[in-house]
């Protein structure tokens, strides 16, 4: 890439808008056609496909739920054998976890950073569309292993020695452990290109203090997958080596532990719960002020506490561990941590009660999900300081408390701030409105269906009922609260439903937008919705915190960016002070063959130690095609 000092003459000096906007698009389009749109490294294009994708895969993994839900409803159910329930429960977890949560959590941060801070597209374009390729292969690999009835059936944590080669023939576990690696590779992608974003390419003016809450949220959300997810990697190759080549990292009997598997996995799984979360802070804070009319109360705070959480999330896992026998001095220690990070997220729901309180809330769809999130979630957080105790986790541990609690904390902190953000930002990647009317049917049949469901759960695992469990007797005094459980499941299913409808017929039908029909003040507003291959047709100059206001204006000569190639400003860390202009990278289709020979290898590795070798030989091909260059030396990219 070839960098030029930021206060070079602007190649578009005396031209008119219309022209400049002209060669803007013809220069950050992508071509017509099926190629053109394989080969686009436009980071709204790859965002929707990551959002389409992982949609997908919730729809998948809520039909999994349902059919696990008409097992439990009766005792001595033979609606699914033992064998293929354990595979729908462990592509339930797998799906919702590693498929779904956080890759639609990052693909908004694809989407909107780069709008969030200014830029023209996200740092790393291709290795951008990359990720979104491995991704898909990965989520393909599970779900084909299913419909041939191969696939992992360890569970969504896959314990050893369960999923060892002692007690875990064929393929099942393999697939599951390869599996990560292609979810993992892709979100650390994705965590690479949003700190990159973020921090070389904000607008001019953007200093750190200005940084919209949305994006601090997904910059601590990407150090998170930076940190955390190299450990489930580590895991996850060591479970191969000791299925594939016979060493014996998790064999007690042979110097291996079986512990280590779950510290290695928690120590990536707990801080997972706060990289969904965080973006879902995020998005209630950027929601927020545009319903209620004021700014958001208590941003430094806000900013903090996200760190905050981000630091603590590391001191946790051990809570998922306290029936191993560990020392109990340690396990107080992670009791206090466990307790002490409902403390960042006190401060949160302080400040999103004391905005609505200072403000006047419009109560729209959007409104409504982010309401319905801080009631659940402060539910699943009371839940989750209860099972910090390590004398009541020891009596819940692995029974239909722990179910509860967990789903009350992902999908009340998550799945609603999303559905939340889905309604807000619909018209911005659309241009048009979604459904009020049944954005409130939604709301209600999720909230009270979502309630019906995992509320009761509780006094499930109060009762004694284990989880991972296909069927119980019917003595048992556990028959009639998972009837009521499995009905109520329908409830929430409906309300999902309905949300599906009223996102397809908005995007087909729905009323066009104003370019603004939220009047908020942050910057991804300030472009056409839907936005343009360019983002902005002259980049912004933030005067300040709230990008709209009318401390920001049009930069013209200061941004000395060319229209005749792609082109980006870079800014400095702290202050965003222009430091350069620097090409990006164009369309091209190397990422996608790139992801095909690494998938290859990744699935042929199964089944031959040798195929990361002779694998490695078109997976080096290609990422010569990759950074090959092309064009003058000046064009480069």
């Amino acid at each position: 890439m070839k960098k030029d000092q930021a206060s070079a003459v602007p190649a578009d000096t005396g031209l008119a808008d219309a022209e400049v906007e002209r060669q803007l698009t013809t220069i950050w389009g992508s071509r017509p056609g099926f190629w053109g749109a394989v080969a686009s490294v436009d980071h709204k294009v790859i965002a929707r496909r990551y959002i389409v994708t992982a949609f997908t895969f919730l729809i998948l993994g809520g039909l999994l739920a349902l059919a696990m839900r008409l097992q439990l409803a009766q005792p001595e159910s033979g609606f699914i054998s033992p064998d293929r329930y354990n595979q729908i429960f462990t592509m339930h977890g797998s799906n919702m976890m590693f498929l779904f949560a956080v890759p639609v959590m990052e693909a908004m941060g694809v989407y909107f950073v780069p709008l969030l801070v200014g830029t023209r597209n996200i740092a790393f374009p291709r290795l951008n569309a990359f990720s979104y390729w491995v991704f898909l292969f990965g989520g393909v690999l599970l779900w084909l292993s299913f419909a041939l009835d191969t696939s992992p059936d360890v569970g969504w944590f896959a314990y050893v020695p369960l999923s060892g080669p002692e007690y875990s023939a064929g393929k099942r576990a393999d697939i599951w452990a390869q599996m990560i690696t292609f979810t993992e590779l892709s979100a650390l992608a994705v965590a690479v290109e949003i700190v990159v974003t973020v921090f070389k390419q904000r607008a001019p003016g953007m200093s750190l203090d200005r940084i919209p809450v949305f994006v601090w949220a997904m910059l601590v959300m990407s150090f998170l997958v930076i940190m955390a997810m190299p450990a489930i990697m580590f895991a996850s190759s060591t479970l191969i080596l000791d299925r594939l080549v016979g060493t014996q990292f998790y064999n007690p009997a042979e110097g291996g532990d079986a512990l280590l598997w779950q510290h290695l996995f928690w120590f990536f799984g707990h801080p997972e719960v706060y990289i969904i979360f965080l973006p879902a802070v995020g998005m209630v804070s950027t929601i927020l002020p545009a319903f209620v009319g004021r700014p958001l109360f208590g941003y430094l705070p806000l900013v903090m506490a996200m760190i905050a959480t981000g630091v603590l999330s590391f001191g946790l896992w051990v809570h998922h561990m306290f029936t191993v026998g560990l020392p109990r001095l340690g396990e107080s220690f992670f009791t206090a941590s466990s307790m002490a990070i409902a403390i960042p997220a006190g401060i949160q729901i302080f400040c999103w009660l004391a905005t609505m309180w200072a403000g006047r809330p419009v109560f729209r769809t959007p409104l409504l999900f982010v309401i319905g999130f801080i009631v659940t979630f402060v539910i699943g957080g009371l839940t989750g300081v209860m099972v910090a105790s390590v004398p009541f986790d020891t009596q819940v541990h692995d029974t239909y408390f722990v179910v509860a609690h967990f789903h009350y904390v992902l999908i009340g902190g998550a799945v609603f701030p999303l559905i939340a953000a889905i309604y807000y930002w619909f018209p911005k990647m659309t241009g048009r409105m979604m459904s009020e009317r049944l954005g409130r049917w939604a709301f209600w049949l999720i909230l009270i269906g979502f309630h019906l469901t995992f509320f009761p759960m509780h006094i499930l695992g109060l009762v004694g009922m284990p989880r991972r469990v296909y069927t119980y007797q019917p003595e048992l005094p556990w028959a009639g609260l998972n009837l009521f459980i499995s009905l109520s499941s329908v409830v929430l299913a409906v309300g999902f439903l309905v949300f599906f409808v009223d996102v397809f017929r908005s995007w087909q039908c729905g009323p066009p937008a104003d370019p603004n029909p939220w009047k908020a003040t942050t910057l991804e507003w300030g472009t056409s919705s839907p936005p343009p291959p360019y983002n902005f047709r002259r980049i912004p100059v933030v005067g300040a915190r709230e990008a709209l206001s009318p401390g920001v204006s049009e930069l013209t000569v200061a941004s000395g960016l060319r229209t005749d190639r792609r082109e980006l400003l870079v800014t400095s860390v702290v202050e965003a002070l222009p430091e350069a202009r620097e090409s990006s990278p164009s369309d091209s289709v190397w990422p996608l063959w790139a992801a095909i020979a690494t998938s290859v290898m990744l699935i042929w590795s199964m089944f031959s130690p040798w195929a990361v070798v002779w694998g490695s030989i078109p997976i080096a091909v290609t990422l010569i095609g990759w950074f090959w260059p092309k064009g003058s030396p000046e064009d480069e990219s």
